[in-house]
C-alpha cells in the first residue's frame, strides 16, 4: 500500500474549500496543484499559439469567405 496518493489538481475553488481541507488533514490524499498559469501544460494553448501563428498573422484575407 502506498503512503499517500499524489492528485495533481489545477487551482479551482473547490479543492480550497474548508470541507476539502478538513478531509485531506484525515486522508492519505495529498493534493500538488498547477502553478496559476501553466500554458506549457495547456493543449490549447499551444493550439491558439499556432492557430494565430499560421492562420491570423501569415494570411490577407481579402474577404469572409476565403477566410
Amino acid at each position: 500500500m502506498a503512503p499517500f496518493i499524489l492528485v495533481i489538481c489545477d487551482n479551482a475553488r473547490y479543492y480550497k474549500s474548508k470541507a476539502v481541507t478538513a478531509y485531506l488533514t484525515t486522508s492519505r490524499i495529498q493534493l500538488e496543484p498547477l502553478s496559476p498559469y501553466c500554458q506549457y501544460l495547456n493543449l490549447i494553448e499551444r493550439f491558439w499559439k499556432f492557430f494565430k501563428r499560421q492562420v491570423l498573422y501569415n494570411q490577407n484575407y481579402d474577404a469572409f469567405e476565403t477566410f
